[in-house]
Parts: C-alpha cells; sequence; structure tokens
C-alpha cells in the first residue's frame, strides 16, 4: 500500500500548494479543502468480492484504492477545479464520473475524475489510479451522513430513511443555488478580508525590521498612526499607509547600506 499512501500524500501537498498560491497572489482559489485516504485492505478485499474482482485484477480494475477528496464553495468553482487538473503535466485523466448532471437516485451528488498519477518508488517509478472527488460543502455534508447510513444498514437503508434522504438532497441542491446566487458578493467579501490580514501582516512585519534600524520614538509614532487607520476600517487608508511605511522602511535600509 505504501505507493499509495505516498501518492496521496504527494496529491493533497500539490493541491494545498496550489490554493495558497492563488491566495498569495490575490486570487479567489475554487479549492477550499483538500483531504486524502487510502482504502483499507479490509474495505479492499471486500469490494472485490463484492464486484467479483479477481485479486491479481485488483489494481487495474479498482480505481479508488487512493482517494482525494476536493471541496468547494460553490458548484461554479467545481468545473474550475477540474480544468485545473486537466491542465497538469504531473496529473492524466483517465475518465469522469459526472453525478452532478447525473445524480445518483439516492440524490449523491459529486463529481469524480479518474487519473494516473506516477510515484517514485525504490523499484523505480509505478504509475497508480487515484480518484479525485469534487464537490461543495453541503454535497459533502450530505454524502458524509449517506456513506454513515450505508455503513450501518450495509446498503439496506429502510426506506423511510432514504425518502428522508432524498428530500434533504434536494435541499441541498436549493441551498447550492441560493449560495450561487450571491456568489460574487460572498467572494468580494472573503478577498477584502484576506487582502486586509496580508497587509496587516506585511505592516507588523516592517515595524518589527525598523526596530533593528531606526530610532525607537520614531517607531512608536508609526505603530500610534497604524493603530489610528486600523482602527478607521478603511481598506484605502490601510493601503495607503502601507506603502508610507514601504517607501520609510526603505529609506532606513539605504541609509545602513
Amino acid at each position: 500500500m505504501n505507493p499509495y499512501e505516498l501518492a496521496v500524500k504527494e496529491l493533497v501537498l500539490k493541491l494545498e500548494h496550489l490554493i495558497e498560491e492563488h491566495r498569495l497572489n490575490g486570487m479567489y482559489s475554487p479549492m477550499e479543502q483538500v483531504s486524502g485516504r487510502v482504502k483499507s485492505i479490509s474495505s479492499i478485499l471486500e469490494k472485490a468480492q463484492r464486484k467479483k474482482i479477481p485479486f491479481e485484477n485488483i489494481e487495474t480494475e479498482m480505481e479508488d484504492i487512493a482517494g482525494i477528496r476536493i471541496i468547494c464553495q460553490f458548484v461554479e468553482d467545481i468545473e474550475r477545479v477540474a480544468q485545473l487538473i486537466r491542465n497538469r503535466s504531473d496529473m492524466t485523466v483517465k475518465s469522469v464520473k459526472d453525478y452532478l448532471t447525473n445524480a445518483k437516485p439516492s440524490g449523491y451528488r459529486s463529481y469524480h475524475l479518474i487519473i494516473y498519477y506516477t510515484v517514485e518508488t525504490v523499484h523505480g517509478p509505478k504509475r497508480l489510479q487515484i480518484e479525485i472527488q469534487i464537490r461543495t460543502l453541503a454535497m459533502n455534508f450530505w454524502a458524509t451522513i449517506e456513506h454513515s447510513l450505508q455503513y450501518k444498514y450495509r446498503e439496506n437503508i429502510p426506506e423511510y430513511v432514504r425518502n428522508r434522504l432524498s428530500s434533504a438532497a434536494d435541499a441541498i441542491g436549493m441551498l447550492d443555488k441560493e449560495m450561487s446566487s450571491v456568489r460574487s458578493e460572498i467572494i468580494d467579501a472573503q478577498n477584502s478580508s484576506h487582502l486586509q490580514a496580508t497587509l496587516v501582516a506585511e505592516i507588523l512585519n516592517n515595524i518589527q525590521n525598523l526596530y533593528k534600524v531606526a530610532n525607537k520614538r520614531d517607531i512608536i509614532k508609526i505603530q500610534d498612526e497604524f493603530y489610528r487607520v486600523y482602527a478607521q476600517e478603511d481598506m484605502e487608508q490601510l493601503i495607503q499607509f502601507h506603502k508610507e511605511l514601504d517607501a520609510i522602511a526603505e529609506g532606513y535600509r539605504a541609509q545602513n547600506l
């Protein structure tokens, strides 16, 4: 199982880095969360028995021994994430299972990509099949509950529970539609909040560095001015203060050189 565990670790790390890269560049990330797992030996053997997969064919016929789950905020983000994966040179898409336009009878909705991914092992490169599930936060909540019920009832969920699950799936669909209707406003608010957090971190880092080269009294004045600007909750003033502080810091660096 080691190559699959390695693949999951690498893919989660790469995708998390992609999220961070979007945010560092002031861009909205269509991915909100990433997680991964490798099936247990017992789960693999149980599925092989249920699907009548010969033991020697498990790696070729079972596509979800390793799985990655990507959670998005909005339905519109799912296709953007799928395109990001298609465009990567280190992943090759083998097939697609679209449960968004063709939801399962249970109400399950998600978008699945089966990819080929190569890991380096002590025996050389090994090409693996990995399942990537892409869904919204709301879809993931429903799927998590449904999975727990499937486990409890061994895939024989009582009819009245199935009906309630189906109704809940419809409600989840409506929730995603409602969230999509205010998507631009939510993204603007999140981007503004992230920009403010980045600016504040850079300003505080600049002030800290000034303690090494500037007069303490001058730094205290700069700190007081920062607190005043920050209390105004005005992004334009904060951006202007950041620019002016950069110029001051650059001046001190030039003097020390």
